[in-house]
């Protein structure tokens, strides 16, 4: 049970890292405080007042350009948080259920399509940037991207 924890909280950790730089951080902010605060007797928004500075810590990391000392920073954090929840769950065994819907929550939900199209002439190489969490390819009509054959 202890080692399926420990995953747990490693998991979760590292959930939160990608939250603190990501379009998702104030729900999972709001969600992680409660979480800590339901466990500690610590006013959520204490918790919260900490999950701030080391995101603060990951964004200025990252905004310097260097990416050992992002990477550093998202060691730091995810090693800071992973001894946080498993120090709560060990405490509560119960409360994995909960940390595992706000991960659940997390993932991107079934159904969500993105569609491009390319049209004309097109020649070359296209690129679509951006974070990618699961990503199916379907190659219309005969093979090419646009149903037509290079």
């Amino acid at each position: 049970m202890e080692a399926e924890l420990v995953a747990l909280a490693s998991a979760g950790a590292t959930a939160l890292v990608q939250q603190m730089v990501g379009d998702g951080w104030e729900r999972m902010r709001t969600r992680i405080a409660a979480f800590f605060a339901a466990r500690s007797g610590v006013d959520a928004e204490a918790v919260g007042a900490d999950l701030d500075a080391a995101r603060d810590d990951l964004l200025r990391a990252e905004q310097a350009g260097d990416e050992d000392a992002a990477n550093e920073a998202r060691d730091e954090a995810r090693v800071e948080w992973r001894a946080r929840m498993r120090r709560s769950l060990l405490a509560d065994p119960r409360s994995a259920d909960e940390l595992r819907a706000i991960l659940d929550e997390l993932e991107p939900q079934p159904g969500t399509v993105i569609n491009n199209t390319m049209s004309g002439d097109v020649h070359g190489i296209a690129f679509q940037i951006g974070t990618v969490g699961r990503m199916t390819n379907h190659i219309g009509g005969d093979g090419g991207a646009d149903g037509r054959r290079s």
